[in-house]
């Protein structure tokens, strides 16, 4: 059983770190992944063909706050244009 003490630090969460990669506990761009890893098997794990599945996976974890974030050519998209919605 778990109780407070007074000198006990509160937590305060703070965003990921550059290179972390949390978890999506709360399944928030699941529908993303899945989006993402269908594209993965139906083209044999040829990942250039799956790059808007990609794009949109990665940009849902980075307005949940799943990972920091980065300018698409740091995540190696060359094109600036916003990833599409499917």
């Amino acid at each position: 059983m778990a109780s407070m003490t007074f000198g006990q630090k509160s937590f305060t969460p703070s965003p990921p770190q550059k290179g972390s990669f949390p978890l999506d506990h709360q399944n928030e761009c699941k529908r993303f992944m899945l989006k993402y890893m269908l594209c993965l098997r139906e083209n044999k794990s040829e990942n250039s063909l799956c790059r808007d599945e990609s794009r949109n996976y990665l940009e849902c974890r980075m307005e949940k706050g799943l990972m920091a974030k980065e300018e698409w050519t740091k995540l190696g998209f060359s094109d600036a244009s916003e990833p599409k919605t499917t």
